[in-house]
């Protein structure tokens, strides 16, 4: 797979990977980078399949499927111990890796995610694959800012949804790719393995999500031997890209509360549900 290795350097500093959605591209952590790269050895990556790691994902692909891959390669870069922050798909990800490679994760931090596929999660992955099935690849990424960003938002930043739906059009992943891709997504069931996980792991929410409802990221903690929920009340499904003044010191902190290198204090301790306005 593809991948980008940024920040840090020297042979002691921890590392933090990125593990995008559905659309699978690094580049959806564009507003995370430098300020990471301030204070770690950060890794992004395309996944199997999507943006620049190019290959077909086979009927039958399963989210184990995408944890073994990225412990593939953290694996050729001689990673044993990292941070991982998933969005949504790549959060899930991240609570396979952390059942199948527990000795990995240092932390956990699961964006928009969830236990068991949620009824409006659904119904909205069924127009978007029926958008695709009957009116293409266009019609799908036209629709897609939808389910990721407020309305506001939206209206604001025309010019670059414009851009961005070029983009996306002409990197389109592959229909095959994406329908496989996501019936994975869709068939993840952690309901009975939770309590397995027993990396330090955030819940990170946000009240305006019209994909994933805010309410899952209270269940997915509540199972956790080791979850937080933290919540922030505006951005919609990608409020890291929407918010990032708000979204980066949240993560930032927890970050900073897990690693090997902070100081023994409780002074830094999210506590377990937290709203943040919006900036």
């Amino acid at each position: 797979m593809y991948y980008k290795v940024l920040g840090k350097k020297n042979a002691d500093a921890e590392t933090v990977v990125l593990s995008s959605g559905l659309g699978g591209s690094g580049g959806f952590w564009q507003p995370q980078l430098a300020m990471l790269a301030e204070h770690f050895r950060v890794v992004v990556y395309d996944q199997h399949g999507t943006g620049v790691s190019q290959g077909t994902v086979p009927a039958g692909y399963r989210m184990e499927d995408m944890a073994d891959e990225l412990a593939g390669m953290l694996n050729e870069l001689d990673i044993s111990r990292c941070h991982l922050v998933g969005h949504a798909l790549g959060g899930i990800i991240g609570l396979h890796l952390a059942l199948r490679y527990p000795a990995l994760l240092q932390s956990l931090v699961v964006i928009n995610g969830w236990t068991k596929l949620d009824s409006q999660t659904r119904r909205c992955f069924e127009v978007r694959q029926n958008l695709l099935l009957n009116s293409g690849v266009d019609a799908y990424v036209q629709a897609q800012p939808l389910f990721l960003y407020p309305g506001d938002w939206l209206s604001e930043n025309e010019v670059l949804l414009q851009q961005e739906r070029q983009h996306q059009v002409a990197h389109f992943q592959g229909m095959e790719n994406l329908l496989h891709r996501l019936q994975a997504l869709m068939d993840s069931d952690l309901t009975a393995s939770l309590g397995q996980v027993i990396a330090p792991t955030l819940a990170f929410s946000c009240k305006d999500d019209l994909l994933v409802p805010w309410p899952r990221s209270v269940d997915l903690a509540s199972r956790l031997p080791n979850g937080e929920h933290t919540q922030m009340q505006y951005g919609g499904h990608a409020m890291s890209v929407t918010d990032p003044q708000t979204f980066n010191p949240i993560l930032l902190d927890w970050l900073m509360r897990h690693s090997s290198h902070a100081p023994a204090t409780p002074s830094g301790h999210l506590p377990t549900e937290t709203s943040w306005p919006k900036h």
